[in-house]
Order: structure tokens, then C-alpha cells, then sequence
């Protein structure tokens, strides 16, 4: 029999015509070797079947097929007779991976890591895929500033032709950026320069941030920064030579090194505009924000041609091009641009297309947009369309894309895509105080009942002093318009008088609501309510105050008791213009609310103003101001009922001072009983900056504040001592946390009053401002 040997992979790609063996015909096909492989994996990489005639050619690309399938590390192509051998020996199969010393990383993510990368449990065994391997590890490691990481790989034979790969890792100290360097820099310091930078030296917040490890992403944001601050102050020629990062012998420290040419600075000297105006000049003007004489600024240029492309826009011509060209004179150290206005055709929506919404309803989404199918694309309904959407806060994500419509050039589809977030909560708490005991309390909500866009809550609260159950219901499509309708209805308990309030109410009601848009962000309201109030007063202790005396007096029986029916109507008008809900830099919020109680046993009214506003200091600074009154006057002759008053102190009114402890009170028995008052006056102001060492970071601010407010009674009650409007300065922090906006302030009273009670350090949660 003959028998000739091919062996390796060398020997099959330089097979020769002068061969062992002549072509023959293959009559069979025989695998040798394989323990974990099937045979049939093995003929299907095999590019010779029975029947063919067996070359040298052949036998060399049945090895070179297998080799390349990267399972086997020995190939030999073996003739006995009319039959091909082949003969194999498989790599071994890795059976486990280990690390030691993983600190960074999590171990099941490093291990997820590797096998998307090829490198994983049951794949075989190549030494170039371990090499591979450890190298990503390092690269890794290198994201996280740690250049001294040193990886050591340990391979161990098992039975059954496997191997364990253990990666003794010793992680080591991350490299921190011991200095930056500006090189060049003349009309700016290094200071003010390195402001605008992520990256930073080592500070006291640098466990949190990480902006003193180095990363190059970072360096390229930071540089592209510096190259805008220069821009747009007139550096026109501004240029950044190069960069260095080096790192010690010790691989512990990095420095920095950036050199720049600044040039000159540049006015500019004209501003024409060319091309086709479809839109009187004039108007165009109005938009531009760089005017001659100015000390030119890329930031102001870009923001012109946006606000030309803008209007553009919202008249339907979508794909509008304006650029701006410019002419420069380096003698004169002057710019001139001429802006390009190219409007293209006119833009129609054809369909807007709704996708992701596995629950919500279609007509959810479709009443919030603003964009109409048919009619002409504008981008800035476009951009409402996708706030008022987000807004509902039904949804994770709202994106929304506009493709072109195939084969036309002047239309357009709207795609909203979304993705669905759970809308309902169930919360069940448990407490203790001293005052109230053991407090229990939940509640069971839905903001998108049945995907139907509708709020539907159940709340549950009881206590020593304080016990309720509410159910409310809205529906902020109530008509097509937008005219939303809702309820409500509660059964209420407070007993009040281990705090040394000698009265007792239980109120039970119920009201209907309505809001009607008037504007895109502006709304009124109306509303009607029941309420039946059953109040107890002890007119007999001596710690009684007068103002509950007198109320008692005239609505209760002989036995202390009396149940008073009230009819409250209230209408308001809201408008809210901020730029953001949670971190508002400009606009303003205004709310007026009357409330008047016409009918039944207790008749008043109750008016309140509130106005905030926002003002962009600088870019990252905002100054927020906040104005409030009330006033409450009863009808008839009557008094407005004490459990109606206003109240002021604490978080939302004048930090520094206890919660509703402004205002009218008397002195029972040694202890202040706050009583509220008629006539309520609120001032906040605020600055809001980012912290030091959190970057651009928006979601943790902090700033000083300054807080004035008081609450004063009627004339006729003048018994009671307000004294002065209170006041307090202080330091505040918001932190907009995954669980809802948190504020703590440091408050000191800059007036205090014999009686009043103070609380320096106060928190809230659920607002900003």
C-alpha cells in the first residue's frame, strides 16, 4: 500500500508538482483525532468530498480550510491507497477563566468583555487570542488611568484536552494628571483658561468625579473647548500647535502640555446677505447677532445662521442652507461675511408615523404633537412636539426623526419612536414620631391608566394627629382641544392637640376640576368642591387660642362641636416659559389662583400670586427669583376660618426658620402656638452655579440664597404679634437624583425674634427652587 504524508501548514502551501503521490480518484475519507469535534464539522470545511480526483493542489487547500477554522493545531493529509486520511489534533478547549486581583471591573462584565471578543469558555485555546486578550485587559485598565497595571496569565493543562487561564492582575495606583500646562496662552491666565477644562489637577472632589485620571476623549473635548472660548472672542486665527501627555518613570503621574498660537483678534467689519431672501431682509436681520463694529465671535455667527435657518423653517422650507462666508483682512485685523441664504423647496409632512408604544395608546401621542400632517414642516413644532411628549413622562426615551419621503424632494415623514417606562408606583411606609406614633401610609397610582394617558391615585394615611383617604382622577384629554378634566374626593382626620392645639377637625368632600389651554404654554382653570368640616374646640382650657374661641363662638354649639358646610369655586391662570423642568436657565413661571367659598356655612376668599424667574448670569450661572402673595378676607362679616389661614417658614418660603412658624401666635401655658394669618408675603433669590469639581456636570449645583417673608393678620386681629418681615441668608445645594430633585440649605436668620423657633439645616425633595 501506498502511503505518502503531507504535513504542516509550510509544507501544504509550497506542495510541488513533484509530489509523492499521482492524482487518484477518492473512494473514501476517514477523520483521525477528533475527541470534542464532530466529524461532519469537519467535512464541512473540508473542500474535497469522495469522487474527486485528489491533487497535491487539493491536499494543500484541506489544509490550509482547516487550519483556518482556528480549532485544530496539527493537520496531516495521509493517502492509503484510494483513501484520504486526515488527520488532526485539536487545540485544547478553554474550560474556565479566572482573575485574581479584579478590583476595577466586574468580573461577570470582564468576562462578557472577552468572549464578544472572541476569548471565552468553550472556544479553543489559541495562544494569539490569549495575547489579544491580555491586551484588552490592559486597555481597559489604561481607560482608567491605570498605567501601571500589570497583568500575569497562568495556562493549565486539564484532562480531556483543556485548559483553565487564570489573570493574576495586579491592578495598581491610577495615574493622576499632576499638571496642565498652557503654553503660548497671553490675552487669557492659565487659570481662567484651565476652567473650562474636564480634566483637573487632584481635588477634593476628585474621588467622585474621576477628572484628574486621563482619558483622551476628554483632552479632545477640552481642547475643542478651548478652541471655542478663543473663537469667540475674536481669535480668529486662533491654533493649537500641539499636544503632549507624558507619564512617569513610576507611571503614577501625568502632565500635560498644550502649546497655542493665539494670532490676532479680529473685528468684523460687515455683514451682508446674498442669495435667494424669500423673506423680506429686514426680518433676516433681525436675527443676525453679529453687527459690525463687534469683536467677532463663532458662537454668535453660528447662532444667526440657526436663527435665519430657523424662520426658514417654520415656513415649511426644511432643508433651508445658510452659511456664512468669510473675507478677511489680516492689516486691518478685520472680518467680513457674507451669508449665503439658499431655502431649497418647500417642505410638507406627509404622515407622522408612531412606533415603540406597546401600551400607550396612538392618540396619546398624537394629541401632544404639534406638527401636522399636511401641512408645512417646522422645526420648531417639531422640537415642541417632542418636549410635549417627554413632558407626559410616560415614556423612557422619545426620539423622534424626520427622513425625507422616497422619491419626492419636498416631502417629509415624522417618526416618533419611543420606549415605554412603567407610569404606576405602589408605595407602603411605615414610621414613628413622638408626636404622631406609629405612622402608616401608602398609596397606589397610575399616570397612564390603560395606556389611556389618564391619572388615576389612591392615597391611604393614618396617625396620631393625622389621618386620610383620598382618591383622585384626571383626564388631561377630556375634549379634543386639550381641555382636561379631573376629580377628586377625601375623607380627612387631624387631631392636633398633643401639640397643644385644643381642637379637633374631620372633613369630608369632594370638587371637580377643569383646565383649558389658552396658549402653547399658557392655561386656566376652574374648579367647584363640597366640603363638610366638623370641628371640635375646647373652649374650656385656658390654652385655647382666642381665634378658635371666637370661631367656636359663632359656629359651634354649646357642646363644643359644629359641623360647617363650605362651597369652594376656584378658577387660575398658569404660564410657564422655563427652558427646562429641572434645571431651568432662563423664562418664568406665573400662577394666579381665587378661591371664594359663596355658599354654606363658612364664607371667604383666598387669592395668590406667584412669579418665578430665570436669568443666565454667565453660562453656567443662573440667578432665580421668586416672588409670592396671598391674601384671605372672609365674606358676610365673617372671619376666614383658622384651618384656612397661610402659613410661611421652612423649605419653599423662608429657610432658617421652623417649618409654618412665621406669623401670628399667642403664648399658651409657656409654649408658642403658631396660628397663621390673612395676608401672606414670600421673596426668594438664588444663585446657581455648578460645583467645583463636578465639570459641566448640571445635575448637582449649589449657590447662595437670600429669603425674606412673613404672614400677617387682619386689622381687626392685630392681638396677635407678627412682628417684622423675617429674613435669612444662607448656602443651598440641589442634587438631581435618580429618585427626584433633593435641596438642602444652611440657613442663618438675619433677624430673629424672641419667640421664633429655628432649624439651620433644612432638606426637601420634589422641587428645585
Amino acid at each position: 500500500m501506498k502511503k505518502n504524508f503531507i504535513a504542516g501548514l509550510l509544507a501544504a502551501l509550497f506542495v510541488s508538482s513533484a509530489s509523492a503521490f499521482e492524482p487518484f480518484v477518492i473512494k473514501d475519507i476517514r477523520i483521525d483525532g477528533i475527541q470534542r469535534t464532530e466529524a461532519g464539522t469537519v467535512f464541512s470545511y473540508l473542500p474535497i468530498k469522495v469522487g474527486d480526483t485528489m491533487t497535491d493542489e487539493k491536499a494543500a487547500q484541506a489544509i490550509k480550510a482547516l487550519f483556518a477554522t482556528g480549532f485544530f493545531k496539527d493537520v496531516r493529509v495521509e493517502i492509503e491507497g484510494d483513501v484520504v486520511v486526515v488527520a488532526i489534533e485539536e487545540r485544547p478547549a478553554i474550560a474556565q477563566i479566572d482573575f485574581v486581583g479584579l478590583k476595577e471591573f466586574d468580573k461577570d462584565q470582564m468576562t462578557k468583555g472577552l468572549a464578544e471578543a472572541g476569548f471565552g469558555v468553550s472556544r479553543s485555546f489559541d495562544r494569539s487570542m490569549l495575547e489579544r486578550a491580555e491586551q484588552e485587559l490592559k486597555r481597559q485598565y489604561l481607560t482608567r488611568g491605570k498605567y501601571a497595571v500589570s497583568i500575569t496569565t497562568t495556562v493549565t493543562p486539564l484532562e480531556r484536552n483543556r485548559v483553565a487561564i487564570n489573570f493574576n492582575i495586579d491592578e495598581g495606583d491610577a495615574a493622576k494628571i499632576r499638571q496642565i500646562n498652557i503654553v503660548g496662552a497671553q490675552a487669557f491666565s492659565e487659570k481662567e483658561l484651565l476652567s473650562l477644562f474636564q480634566l483637573r489637577t487632584p481635588n477634593w472632589i476628585s474621588w467622585y468625579t474621576k477628572n484628574d485620571q486621563y482619558s483622551k476623549q476628554k483632552l479632545s473635548a477640552d481642547l475643542e473647548s478651548l478652541r471655542s472660548y478663543y473663537l469667540d472672542r475674536g481669535y480668529l486665527e486662533f491654533n493649537i500647535e500641539s499636544t503632549q501627555v507624558s507619564i512617569s518613570a513610576d507611571k503614577k503621574d501625568i502632565y500635560i502640555t498644550i502649546s497655542v498660537s493665539e494670532g490676532e483678534r479680529y473685528i468684523v467689519s460687515s455683514v451682508k446677505l446674498a442669495g435667494d431672501l424669500i423673506l423680506p431682509e429686514d426680518e433676516l436681520r433681525k436675527s443676525m447677532q453679529v453687527k459690525p463694529g463687534d469683536i467677532f465671535s463663532r458662537e454668535r455667527l453660528n447662532e444667526s445662521t440657526k436663527a435665519i435657518s430657523d424662520k426658514l423653517s417654520a415656513r415649511g422650507y426644511a432643508f433651508a442652507n445658510v452659511n456664512a462666508a468669510p473675507e478677511v483682512s489680516k492689516e486691518r485685523r478685520q472680518v467680513a461675511f457674507t451669508v449665503y441664504v439658499d431655502p431649497g423647496k418647500r417642505t410638507y409632512v406627509r404622515r407622522i408615523n408612531v412606533t415603540g408604544n406597546t401600551k400607550t395608546r396612538d392618540e396619546v401621542i398624537r394629541q401632544e404633537m404639534r406638527q401636522m400632517e399636511g401641512a408645512w414642516y417646522d422645526d420648531e413644532r417639531v422640537k415642541r412636539s417632542r418636549e410635549r411628549v417627554d413632558k407626559t413622562d410616560y415614556f423612557s426615551e422619545v426620539n423622534i426623526e424626520t427622513p425625507p419621503v422616497p422619491g419626492t424632494t419636498d416631502q417629509v415623514d415624522v417618526n416618533v419612536n419611543v420606549a415605554e417606562k412603567s407610569t404606576g408606583s405602589v408605595s407602603v411606609g411605615a414610621g414613628f414620631s413622638q408626636s404622631e406614633g406609629v405612622i402608616l401610609s401608602g398609596s397606589v397610582a397610575q399616570s397612564n391608566i390603560f395606556g389611556s394617558g389618564r391619572y388615576v391615585s389612591l392615597q391611604l394615611g393614618t396617625g396620631k394627629i393625622n389621618r386620610a383617604i383620598g382618591l383622585s382622577y384626571t383626564n388631561p384629554y377630556f375634549t379634543v382641544d386639550g381641555v382636561s378634566q379631573g376629580f377628586d374626593v377625601y375623607h380627612r382626620k387631624s387631631n392636633p392637640t398633643s401639640l397643644d392645639y385644643a381642637y379637633k377637625t374631620e372633613s369630608t368632600g369632594g370638587g371637580i376640576r377643569f383646565g383649558i389651554p389658552i396658549a402653547e404654554k399658557q392655561s386656566i382653570s376652574f374648579g367647584a368642591a363640597f366640603d363638610f368640616t366638623k370641628v371640635e374646640i375646647d373652649r374650656e382650657d385656658s390654652d385655647t387660642p382666642v381665634q378658635y374661641i371666637r370661631f367656636s363662638d359663632k359656629f359651634c354649639s354649646s357642646k363644643n362641636a359644629c359641623g360647617n358646610v363650605s362651597v369652594p369655586l376656584t378658577a387660575g391662570w398658569a404660564s410657564d416659559t422655563k427652558d427646562s423642568v429641572l434645571n431651568p436657565t432662563r423664562g418664568a413661571l406665573q400662577k394666579a389662583i381665587f378661591e371664594i367659598s359663596p355658599a354654606g356655612d363658612l364664607k371667604y376668599y383666598k387669592m395668590s400670586y406667584q412669579h418665578q424667574r430665570y436669568f443666565p448670569i454667565t453660562r453656567d450661572m443662573t440667578l432665580m427669583l421668586n416672588g409670592e402673595v396671598g391674601y384671605a378676607k372672609g365674606l358676610g362679616g365673617q372671619e376666614v376660618p383658622f384651618f384656612k389661614n397661610y402659613f410661611a417658614g421652612g423649605p419653599g418660603s423662608v429657610r432658617g426658620f421652623e417649618t409654618s412658624s412665621l406669623g401670628p401666635y399667642e403664648i399658651k401655658s409657656g409654649d408658642v402656638v403658631h396660628l397663621g394669618g390673612t395676608r401672606r408675603f414670600i421673596f426668594n433669590a438664588e444663585l446657581s452655579v455648578p460645583v467645583p469639581g463636578f465639570g459641566k456636570d448640571k445635575s448637582v449645583r449649589f449657590g447662595p440664597f437670600f429669603d425674606a417673608g412673613q404672614v400677617y393678620a387682619d386689622s381687626e386681629s392685630s392681638v396677635y404679634d407678627a412682628g417684622p418681615v423675617r429674613m435669612s441668608a444662607g448656602l443651598a445645594a440641589t442634587w438631581v437624583s435618580p429618585f427626584g430633585p433633593l435641596k438642602f440649605s444652611l440657613a442663618q436668620p438675619l433677624n430673629k425674634q424672641e419667640n421664633d423657633k429655628l432649624e439651620r439645616f433644612q432638606f426637601q425633595m420634589g422641587t428645585t427652587f
